[in-house]
Formats: structure tokens, C-alpha cells, sequence
């Protein structure tokens, strides 16, 4: 039985793994003391269910839970070792998959070699004499050929065994060293320059331009195209604006942005002080995302390669749990004290809000993308005249035709909650209610412009009713409307398998509850609902409470009118003062009302 399992758990270090009634892996987790963790997921009453304090995803997850299994080692480290393993392996449903765990490439050049080369490597081999800089993303190769295009350096590996100058001497990219032209000394200094252009890449990209410009001069557009595409390489590598520290310090900088099921991870190098390269990477996972595992996962994936290059300091622009044990972790892997910190205040406080506004900036493109794809997909499904990027869906409320309310709700990239709009209905019918919120809202579009679609809370009479109020105006706008799948003439509700239908102006449609046109027309659908709802509640209490403050000796329509005016709702009236209801409504009534408020 799970709850015996979960009380009988070890109270030593290791790894837990949870199960669904198929036996299928949900999710592996490491812990120091295993007993302590699994039972935090856990509201231990007669029946085990979800503590209240997990998010969405490990909810969902918890609801599944049929079994547990652990596996102890011998400590904190090596369970992390473990439990990164099982992951990759296994590739439980819940837990965040990472795939970015390559080794980042570096340029390098051996000094003690006569007239060393700059090379491309992913792997690194000490040495006093070895020099590398990175890591480096994309822009590894183009940098490299920047290197060789804007200094006279030994282009070839197999040059500086030749005896004779070639076609690079020719064309004044090499100074011939195989021929004696130049001496190791001399060349060291020009090796020198264009280590600083490597540091510094104002004045790579300076030396690239003028190059551009001279090939530009003398017709030579072929290797003026490719110094253009160089430069923009070079440029588009870096995602941030060029920062200096004012200490020549290292350090690795990650920030992270994640909205719902989409995350992006940004990754920010400097050396000595300046910053040298970026990367990123989008993370997509069907059940969720979480701050803290997103860190942990991005911080042990990228320094799980033994072959590189690593600062000793790490920022990170959000404090996330178990920090402290992950940076003892990293400390012990590579033999050298490492740290890692959410800074407060400064430069690095600066490094780390650019790593996360590059984050949000690189995640908001990638939901523009899906958004766009979104949109054009439902204009091809449902054969709309526009793609509908301003959208405004309709729901009507009420309770046995009492206060009657409409909602309009309006999407655009977002919720457009400044827009939303609410109607006090006469109508006592939902027909009726609709169409008195429609042709009110027809009439308001000389003032505020017409969207691109309609979504109405009703079926096929609702979306008539539409067709048929625009074409009386002698307008269009494109119409859907959603209705719940009737099952012996109820509608289903059964959450996450009720079949909505969708209608438009010619055909019905039954999509699958995956489809993401269906689940965005759905979430309109709920939110304007939400807001109708709210709206009528609301109203319904206001005109409860006004039939109770009737009862009071002296007050009257006219009375509660006044006090509306003077205190904007019926919350601040049962609230005030008899100082503040003696000045609305006079001192004789004003002192009735607030006895009758006081018992």
C-alpha cells in the first residue's frame, strides 16, 4: 500500500521514484533524507491526496501516484549523479528534460608552438601555454574566420610545413612564414592583437567594417558579402548590449523566463570582465514548469561535461532551492572552490537582470511565433475573411432571470482586461440577453473599433442571431460560437474529455480535446464566463442588500440612490462611520441605519 510504502521510507540520502497504475514512470527525485521529501508531497488524512502547497504540474502528478520505489546511495552527490542519470535514461513523464547538454566550443591557440594557429576545439587540455577563450555558441566559426580575415596570421595547419609561399601570401593574408618573411617574434605580436580583438569585439568588428569597405572600394563584392555576414554573425551572438565590468572578473550568468509549459534559458559568458558570448535554449514540457528545477536542471546539465573550461563564479538571477548544495556539488566535481549567488545589488545584479530580460525577450518571440501559427490556423480551420488578432468573446449570467448580466471580454496577444466590458440586461431570457448585449455593442463600434472575430457562449441559434444583428447594421466580423457536447441532452462537463462543438457561419466542428484551437477557444470561452459570473454576483449582492437596508425605518429608494452616490458601493456603506452616514443621508436616518448595520 503507497502509504505504508511512504512511511516506511529510508532516512538516508538517495533516490525516489513514482509510479502510475500501469507501472509507466511518472517522475524521479533525489533527496538527502528520502523519508523527509516524498512525504511533502503528501496530505496524509484517511485518503492520501495532494498537499496544498504543490504547483499545478506536481499536483496533476500526485493524483497519479499508485507506488513508490527508492534506491539509497551513499550520499547527496551521488544521488544528484543518479538521479541525473535515471532521467536521461528513463525519461519520466513529469520530470523537465533538458536537451542541450552538449560540450560549447572554444577557439584556442598553443603559445608554444613557433607560430601557433587559432583553432576550434571541444575539448580542453591543460597547459601554461594553452590559451582558450569561450565557451562559445554559434558564432565559434565565425569568429574564427573573422580572426583570419582581419589578421595576417598562418591561415592553413598544413602552411607552416610548406616551403614556399601560396596564394594567402599572394593575396597579403599571410606575412610567409614558411619562407623566413617574418620571424616568431614579430608574429607573436600580431598574435597578441588578436587575442585583445578576441576580448574585445568593438574592435574585431571595427577592423571587419573597414575590411568591408576597402573589398566594397575595389569591386571585390564576393568577400565584401562575406564579411557582411561575418559581422552580423558576430553581432547577432551577442544578444545583449555591450557591457564592461570595471574588474577584469569571470563569470558564468544564466536567467530564466518560463510561461506555462514554455521556458527559455539564457546563458551570458564573461571573461575578464567583458562578455564574450551568449546562448539560449527553449525548453518545452506538456505538464508544466517550475522555477527552482529549471535552475537545477540548466546548472547540472551545463556543467556536466568533465572536457571544459569553467569560471569559479556563477550568477544566477533568481535564489532557488538547494543553491548552496548544488554549488558544494560543482566544488567537489572539479576540485576547485566554486559558488553560486542571486546578487543583490551592483554590476552583477546588472549582469543578471540582462540575462533575464534576454530570457523574457527570447521567450516572448517564441510564443509570438506559436501565437501567429495559431492564429493563421484557425482563419485556414474555420474559413475567417481575417487572422484574427483582436478577438471578443460574449457570455451572459443570471439566476432563474434574475440580475440579468452580460460580459465581454477582448483578446489581443493577451487579455486585454482595460478593454473588458460589462452590461446590466433587461432581457429575462438568454436569447434575448444576447442580443440586447450584441446590438449594444454594435452600436458602441463608432467609438471603439470592431474586432476580428466574434466567439459567442451558445450554439448555432446564438450564432445566427449574430450573423443576422451584423448584417442588419450593414457590418462584418468574422463568428464562432462554442457549445458543450449534449449527452442525453445534458451537457457534458466531464473535465478534460467533454467534446465541444464549435460552430461557424456554414458547418459544426468536433475537434479533439488536444487540439490547441479548441483549448485556446475554450480558454476565451471560460474567462468571459468568469467574468460574467463575477459581474452577476456581484450585482445580484448589491440588490440583496439594498432590500435589506429597505427595512430600515426611513430609507428609501431615493435614500439608497444618495448613498450609492456618496460611498460608490454597497460594501462602503456597511462599513461607514455614523459621522459619514449622518453627511450622506441626514442625522435621524443616518443614525437608523447605522444601529440597524451595527446588529
Amino acid at each position: 500500500m503507497l502509504k505504508n510504502k511512504l512511511k516506511l521510507a529510508p532516512t538516508s540520502a538517495g533516490i525516489y521514484q513514482f509510479f502510475d497504475k500501469s507501472g509507466m514512470l511518472l517522475y524521479v527525485g533525489k533527496a538527502k533524507v528520502i523519508k523527509n521529501r516524498v512525504k511533502n508531497y503528501f496530505r496524509f488524512s484517511d485518503e492520501l491526496c495532494p498537499a496544498p502547497n504543490l504547483s499545478p504540474r506536481l499536483h496533476k502528478m500526485v493524483q497519479e501516484i499508485v507506488n513508490v520505489e527508492y534506491i539509497v546511495v551513499q550520499s547527496e552527490h551521488d544521488a544528484l549523479i543518479l538521479e541525473n542519470s535515471l532521467i536521461k535514461q528513463l525519461k519520466p513523464k513529469y520530470n523537465i528534460l533538458l536537451r542541450d547538454d552538449k560540450t560549447y566550443p572554444y577557439i584556442c591557440i598553443d603559445l608554444s608552438q613557433e607560430f601557433p594557429r587559432f583553432e576550434i576545439t571541444r575539448k580542453i587540455v591543460k597547459g601554461n601555454h594553452i590559451k582558450y577563450f569561450g565557451p562559445l555558441s554559434s558564432s565559434a566559426k565565425d569568429l574564427l574566420n573573422a580572426l583570419y580575415l582581419a589578421f595576417p596570421l598562418v591561415q592553413k595547419r598544413s602552411c607552416i610545413k610548406g616551403k614556399k609561399a601560396c596564394l594567402f601570401h599572394q593575396i597579403k593574408r599571410c606575412l610567409a612564414p614558411c619562407e623566413g618573411k617574418i620571424d616568431a617574434s614579430t608574429y607573436a605580436l600580431i598574435v597578441n592583437e588578436a587575442l585583445d580583438s578576441l576580448r574585445d569585439q568593438k574592435n574585431l568588428l571595427s577592423l571587419l567594417a573597414s575590411k568591408m569597405e576597402t573589398a566594397s572600394l575595389k569591386l571585390n563584392f564576393e568577400e565584401a558579402a562575406t564579411l557582411r555576414d561575418i559581422i552580423h554573425s558576430i553581432k547577432d551572438s551577442l544578444h545583449v548590449t555591450h557591457v564592461e565590468l570595471s574588474k577584469l572578473e569571470n563569470y558564468d550568468v544564466f536567467g530564466i523566463a518560463y510561461e506555462g509549459k514554455i521556458a527559455s534559458i539564457m546563458r551570458i559568458f564573461v571573461r575578464e570582465g567583458k562578455i564574450v558570448s551568449t546562448s539560449h535554449s527553449i525548453i518545452r514540457n506538456s505538464y508544466g514548469l517550475e522555477k527552482d528545477e529549471l535552475y537545477k536542471r540548466t546548472l547540472f546539465q551545463f556543467y556536466s561535461p568533465m572536457d571544459q573550461t569553467f569560471t569559479h563564479h556563477i550568477l544566477v538571477a533568481d535564489a532557488f532551492s538547494e543553491q548552496e548544495e548544488m554549488a558544494i556539488f560543482l566544488s567537489e566535481k572539479f576540485q576547485q572552490k566554486m559558488t553560486i549567488t542571486a546578487p543583490q545589488r551592483g554590476e552583477k545584479l546588472h549582469l543578471t537582470d540582462i540575462a533575464r530580460e534576454n530570457a523574457k525577450e527570447i521567450l516572448g518571440q517564441e510564443l509570438s511565433k506559436n501565437k501567429d501559427a495559431l492564429y493563421e490556423s484557425l482563419q485556414a480551420l474555420f474559413d475567417l475573411r481575417e487572422t484574427p488578432k483582436r478577438i471578443e468573446a460574449f457570455d451572459n449570467s443570471h439566476h432563474g432571470g434574475d440580475a440579468p448580466v452580460g460580459a465581454m471580454i477582448v483578446w489581443e496577444e493577451a487579455f486585454d482586461k482595460p478593454s473588458y466590458r460589462r452590461y446590466a440586461l433587461e432581457a429575462k431570457d438568454e436569447y434575448a440577453q444576447m442580443k440586447e448585449m450584441l446590438e449594444r455593442r454594435i452600436k458602441d463600434f463608432a467609438k471603439e473599433s470592431p474586432p476580428d472575430l466574434w466567439v459567442l457562449d451558445g450554439g448555432e441559434t446564438i450564432l445566427k442571431l449574430a450573423k443576422s444583428l451584423l448584417h442588419q447594421y450593414g457590418l462584418h466580423v468574422d463568428l464562432l460560437a462554442i457549445s458543450k457536447e449534449k449527452i442525453d441532452a445534458k451537457a457534458h462537463r466531464a473535465k478534460g474529455s467533454a467534446h465541444d462543438n464549435i460552430y461557424n457561419v456554414i458547418q459544426k466542428f468536433t475537434l479533439p480535446t488536444s487540439d490547441k484551437r479548441l483549448q485556446f477557444i475554450q480558454r476565451l470561452r471560460d474567462e468571459s464566463h468568469r467574468f460574467a459570473i463575477a459581474y452577476h454576483r456581484q450585482k445580484k449582492r448589491g440588490k440583496d442588500m439594498s432590500l435589506e437596508l429597505l427595512q430600515v425605518e426611513g430609507v428609501g429608494p431615493s435614500s439608497i440612490k444618495k448613498l450609492l452616490l456618496y460611498f460608490g458601493t454597497f460594501e462602503t456603506i456597511y462599513n461607514a462611520s455614523l459621522e459619514e452616514l449622518e453627511v450622506a443621508i441626514g442625522q435621524k436616518v443616518g443614525l437608523s441605519l447605522f444601529d440597524f448595520l451595527k446588529k
